[in-house]
């Protein structure tokens, strides 16, 4: 994350239920030893030297390092300046003499700790990656030097403090490299000298420390390869790749990047044989703290996902850094000095999602083995007998031999679609990678005759493969149509693979968005034995229904209308995130909780 001020439109970002054998599964309790759950709080010692105090949710002040503890965080991560201004509270501090501070005091209390190496004086990110002032006009190879003592000489001042970093990053959100312009990724074997001079002085001083190199845009997988395809065949040195991951700077829930940063999180796992880290989240803990806790739940469970451990952990950006003195929007601390609920995601143990069911024939295209016009389980409809010939399969897949195109000389309407039928009514996901060249009338993935009004989504302009989704779709009438339509003119083309439809939750009902008349609340939230929700009384039995995550009917409860609370026993439950619905006088009302 980078200046106030200045911050650049961050990340993007579930995997595709893809192929994880039992080797990947492994207990919550033995994976709550090794997950990192971490915080940069490398705003704090600045925060606490202009008076800033820090309470717990019970209103009693403590150390801010405690409250994070109690509130399951066990990692910090710490950013550190070359020579940065030391009157600029905000925008400077941060030199290796305070990050060795405080990277000793987080040690002393317990915690594993994250170097930041910017490589710059105040903010390095995607769009500025700015020399320090006393390397300004350094050559390229005084520059290599510069990066390898200062590095070596911030390790060793660690050393000396007996703190030995777990993790290190060489450079800050680096897709468009660092130390501009020498090491700008125009001159990617520059950029991997530097990274590389990074990499051998941290090993230098520690050698069980592992060196991370960080992208932004952690759902951005053409965006990941790239960089680190050119690192791979340049010969750059490195342990671990690190993502950043910010739904909102792209003004969009979560739930539409998701499953581009699990694709992602386990693609880089698999390709490069490294594992993975989410180096960076937020979420708006001020004015959507459940959306914000639902994220950071779904992100662990995501990392988690990565298949052989390969997924590290998750670090929250700043979450002490509030308003009143930041200006950061995306802080989880209040300005009264307590922290938002959305940090109790932290205190759940992470949970790899269930593998889901792809209800789709042929979803690759590759069971005919052969570029086709009629490929299996597909259907096609065009506007004319020509057009037909805009629909077929051929080479080029997403990850298989094999995708569906649309394309002719001349302009065409078609679809290429598959209708399920006998689906069990409920909530269901369509998702799928695509590319497309642009120019059409229309060019979208659908669903549509499920009992609902159709839901689309454009296909984004992308030479390279992005995924899109669909999610919400209530089926009712036990069936649904999903496809591809083009209208499009002449020489327009667009390409389809590796399509998903699958079952999300149980089937779907009617949700009233709270009201100061209806709504109603749950706590403790998290909990491990008793949940009590406090409902407003009503003249009509209530009956209380909880859901695991995967749909599943665990918990059914009836109580009085008149009753003001409920109390369930969920004891028994496994831990993990579920969804409960009271239902009241033909109205649900849907709220989540964690079971710890």
């Amino acid at each position: 994350m980078k200046k106030v001020s200045t911050l650049a439109v961050l990340p993007y970002a579930l995997l595709v239920g893809v192929m994880l054998g039992a080797s990947a599964w492994f207990s919550p309790a033995a994976w709550a030893q090794t997950f990192a759950k971490g915080g940069d709080v490398s705003w704090l010692q600045q925060m606490e030297a202009n008076g800033y105090k820090f309470y717990n949710e019970q209103g009693v002040e403590q150390d801010c390092f405690q409250i994070l503890k109690d509130k399951g965080i066990n990692s910090i991560r710490l950013r550190v300046w070359v020579n940065p201004s030391m009157v600029d509270w905000v925008n400077g501090h941060c030199s290796p003499a305070e990050v060795v501070q405080m990277a000793t005091r987080a040690k002393s209390l317990g915690f594993r700790l994250m170097i930041d190496f910017h490589y710059s004086d105040s903010w390095a990110d995607p769009g500025q990656q700015t020399k320090p002032a006393a390397w300004a006009t350094h050559s390229f190879a005084q520059l290599q030097q510069d990066v390898y003592d200062h590095t070596y000489s911030v390790m060793s001042a660690l050393k000396a403090n007996g703190v030995t970093p777990e993790w290190v990053q060489v450079g800050n959100e680096i897709p468009n490299g660092l130390l501009w312009p020498e090491g700008s990724t125009a001159n990617f074997a520059q950029l991997t000298q530097l990274l590389n001079k990074g990499y051998d002085a941290v090993k230098a001083v520690s050698p069980a420390s592992q060196v991370v190199i960080h992208l932004d845009k952690g759902n951005d997988n053409a965006r990941f390869r790239s960089f680190f395809d050119r690192l791979t065949s340049n010969g750059g040195r490195y342990d671990v790749i690190g993502m950043s991951y910010y739904p909102y700077w792209l003004n969009q829930d979560y739930t539409a990047s998701i499953a581009g940063l699990q694709y992602n999180l386990s693609d880089m796992a698999s390709r490069y044989g490294k594992p993975v880290v989410v180096a960076e989240v937020g979420g708006d803990c001020a004015n959507a703290p459940q959306n914000a806790y639902d994220m950071l739940v779904t992100v662990q469970n995501a990392v988690a996902a990565v298949p052989n451990r390969q997924g590290l952990g998750v670090f929250y950006w700043e979450p002490e850094g509030y308003r009143s003195f930041s200006g950061y929007q995306l802080s989880a601390w209040g300005n009264d000095g307590r922290p938002s609920t959305a940090l109790n995601a932290f205190l759940v143990t992470p949970t790899p999602p269930v593998p889901t069911a792809n209800l789709l024939t042929n979803p690759s295209f590759e069971a005919d083995g052969t570029g086709t016009q009629t490929p299996t389980g597909w259907t096609s409809w065009a506007s004319t007998a020509a057009n037909y010939a805009a629909d077929k399969t051929e080479g080029g897949g997403h990850t298989g031999s094999f995708r569906l195109t649309h394309w002719l000389s001349s302009a065409y309407e078609v679809s290429t679609y598959q209708l399920r039928t006998g689906l069990p009514n409920g909530t269901y996901t369509l998702r799928a990678w695509v590319q497309n060249s642009g120019g059409q009338r229309a060019c979208q993935l659908y669903a549509k005759n499920f009992g609902g009004s159709e839901k689309k989504v454009d296909l984004p302009l992308a030479n390279t493969w992005a995924q899109v989704q669909i999610t919400d779709i209530q089926v009712t009438g036990g069936q649904c149509e999903i496809g591809l339509w083009s209208d499009a003119n002449a020489g327009n083309w667009c390409n389809l693979d590796n399509v998903e439809f699958f079952r999300t939750s149980s089937p779907a009902l009617p949700v009233t968005p709270p009201t100061a008349a209806t709504d109603l609340s749950l706590y403790p939230n998290p909990t491990s034995n008793t949940l009590t929700i406090r409902k407003h009384p009503s003249s009509t039995a209530a009956t209380v229904r909880v859901y695991s995550l995967t749909g599943q009917l665990v918990l059914t409860q009836t109580c009085p209308g008149s009753a003001a609370t409920v109390e369930l026993n969920v004891a028994g439950l496994a831990k993990g995130l579920y969804q409960v619905q009271v239902e009241e006088a033909h109205r649900v009302h849907t709220r989540q909780f964690s079971k710890l």
